[in-house]
């Protein structure tokens, strides 16, 4: 499958999924939601970063889905980029990392404020579903959202392999960071 239809299919699957959404009430969109990726070792840190994860959020439920293209991270170094998409996360076979969950906490979306919530549900990335609970941070201000959370994810939890000859660079656990504003779908 070409690239081209690959993004195709992402922003039409998209489309269908705020449909979807937008349909069970008040629900609100991210299309520029940054995520980063860290790893570190006493040899190397590795940082990379993606601009281009999207969100929907339902407020009457609580949903929450959110999705990165992995071939939208961006490394320092070109040859890392490389290697990331085709050894580690296999990025041709397994084009989407995507988390899809429910605010265990009741929020009032339309009040200003900051809350602390844990969001349960799928992880799905590298061909591998792994229930998570992740902590972080809901913030409202003039029917805007910002979603924000850091955690970490262990390779091996979804069958990334990591050379022995490099594991020295790569960290077994990667750090992940979540920073988005949503808007309100009219």
């Amino acid at each position: 499958m070409t690239w081209a239809i690959k993004i195709t299919n992402f922003f039409f699957g998209s489309l269908l999924l705020l449909l979807q959404f937008n349909a069970a009430g008040q629900s609100y969109i991210g299309k520029d939601v940054k995520i980063t990726l860290f790893s570190t070792t006493p040899v190397e840190d590795i940082r990379a970063v993606s601009v281009r994860g999207t969100a929907v959020l339902i407020a009457k439920t609580r949903e929450i889905v959110v999705q990165v293209p992995i071939r939208t991270f961006e490394f320092d170094r070109r040859l890392m980029q490389e290697h990331f998409n085709e050894n580690y996360m296999e990025s041709d076979q397994y084009p989407l990392a995507k988390f899809k969950g429910t605010i265990d906490q009741g929020i009032d979306f339309t009040k200003d404020g900051t809350y602390s919530v844990t969001v349960n549900g799928t992880l799905s990335m590298h061909g591998v579903d792994k229930i998570r609970a992740i902590t972080g941070k809901v913030s409202i201000e003039n029917g805007e959202i910002r979603i924000l959370t850091a955690f970490k994810v262990p390779c091996a939890d979804h069958k990334i392999k990591i050379p022995t000859l490099i594991m020295t660079k790569v960290a077994e656990v990667i750090s992940i960071t979540l920073d988005g504003k949503l808007n309100q779908i009219k």
